[in-house]
C-alpha cells in the first residue's frame, strides 16, 4: 500500500508538512496547489509553496513532496509543470477537484468537473511537456454534482496520459459532508486502468479498512485526519496506534518553536486553535487546551498554556 499526505490549502504548508511526515508513513506528500494563470510563475512562487525543492524536494531528506498546481490554460500549465520539476519537485500533480468558490469562480480546480475535455487538455498538455521519467498524476472529485460524471472524467485522465490518479471520493456540491462515496472508486477501477489512489472520510484504520473494502483500492490519500491523529499514516498501516497525547503535546511545542519564528508568525494563533480543533476529534485534551487558549490574544500566553499541559501530562 501507498499512503499520501494531501494537499491543504492554508493547512498542509511546509511546517505542517515537516511535522507530519516526521511520524513517518508517507510515501509522498503534495503541496498546497499554486495558482496558474496564463504566465511562467517566478522560481520564488514555487520555493514560497515548496521550500523543499531547495533539499532536492525531500522533507528531512527522505519523503518526497510533490509540487501540485491548478489553472485552466493548458499552454501555461505545462510550461509551469516544466519548470516545477526542473526546480527538483517529485513528480507533478494537477488539481481539478478544490470547491473553493472562490477557485471555481474563476474557472479553475473543481469546475473543471464540468467539461472533461478541459481537463484531457490540461493534462495532455502537461504529459507532452513533462520528461516521461517524471510521473505526472492528476486529483479529481467524482463530478460537480452528478457522481455518474466521475466515468468521463477518469477517461478524460486517464486518455490524456496521467500515471496516477486520486480520487476523492464526493462531488464538489458535496464539499467535505460525510459519507465519501467509496464504491464509485471501486466502479471506476474495474473500467480503466489507470491506478488509483482513495480519498476521503479516512480518520482511523478502520476507515481505511472500510474503504479499502468498497474502493477495491489499496493506495490512499490522508487529509484532515492525518491533522486528527498526527500518526494516521503508520495507524492505517497498522503499524502504530494514534499517538499518546503527550507526543501530540511535543508536536504542538515543536509546531509553536516554529511557527512563532517563521515569516508566518502572524498566523500562529489562529493557526493553532484551527490545529486544537482537528485534534479534539480525536482527543479530548485538545478540546480542553483549545478552550483555554481560545480567547487569549497573546501568542506568548498561548505557548505558555501549551506548555502547562506537557507538565501536567
Amino acid at each position: 500500500m501507498r499512503v499520501v499526505l494531501a494537499p491543504m490549502e492554508g493547512v498542509a504548508d511546509a511546517s505542517m508538512r515537516q511535522l507530519l511526515s516526521s511520524c513517518g508513513g508517507y510515501d509522498w506528500c503534495v503541496t498546497e496547489f499554486i495558482r496558474v494563470t496564463d504566465v511562467a510563475l517566478p522560481d520564488k512562487v514555487f520555493y514560497k509553496y515548496c521550500p523543499e525543492l531547495h533539499e532536492q524536494g525531500l522533507i528531512a531528506g527522505h519523503t518526497p513532496v510533490r509540487v501540485q498546481l491548478l489553472g485552466q490554460h493548458p499552454g501555461p500549465m505545462a510550461e509551469n509543470a516544466v519548470r516545477a520539476i526542473e526546480l527538483g519537485s517529485h513528480g507533478l500533480d494537477l488539481n481539478f477537484g478544490c470547491p473553493s468558490n472562490t477557485v471555481t469562480g474563476s474557472c479553475g480546480g473543481a469546475s473543471m468537473l464540468k467539461a472533461p475535455q478541459s481537463i484531457f487538455d490540461v493534462v495532455s498538455e502537461v504529459r507532452k511537456a513533462v520528461p516521461k521519467q517524471h510521473i505526472v498524476s492528476a486529483k479529481i472529485r467524482l463530478g460537480w454534482e452528478n457522481k455518474e460524471d466521475c466515468f468521463d472524467i477518469v477517461q478524460a485522465v486517464q486518455e490524456a496520459g496521467a500515471n496516477e490518479l486520486t480520487i476523492h471520493a464526493r462531488t464538489k456540491l458535496d464539499g467535505y459532508k460525510a459519507p465519501a462515496h467509496w464504491h464509485y472508486i471501486k466502479q471506476v477501477k474495474q473500467q480503466f486502468s489507470i491506478p488509483i489512489i482513495a480519498n476521503g472520510e479516512v480518520w482511523n484504520r478502520e476507515n481505511y479498512l472500510q474503504c479499502k473494502e468498497a474502493s477495491d483500492c489499496e493506495d490512499v490519500m490522508i487529509g484532515r485526519g492525518a491533522l486528527t491523529i498526527p500518526n494516521l499514516a503508520k495507524v492505517v498501516r497498522g503499524d502504530e496506534e494514534p499517538l499518546h497525547w503527550s507526543a501530540v503535546i511535543e508536536l504542538l511545542i515543536r509546531y509553536s518553536q516554529h511557527e512563532i519564528t517563521s515569516e508566518k508568525a502572524k498566523y500562529y494563533q489562529s493557526r493553532v486553535k484551527q490545529w486544537l480543533r482537528y485534534l479534539s476529534g480525536y482527543y479530548t485534551e485538545a478540546d480542553d487546551l483549545f478552550r483555554n487558549i481560545r480567547v487569549l490574544k497573546d501568542t506568548n500566553s498561548i505557548v505558555k498554556q501549551i506548555r502547562f499541559q506537557q507538565c501536567k501530562d
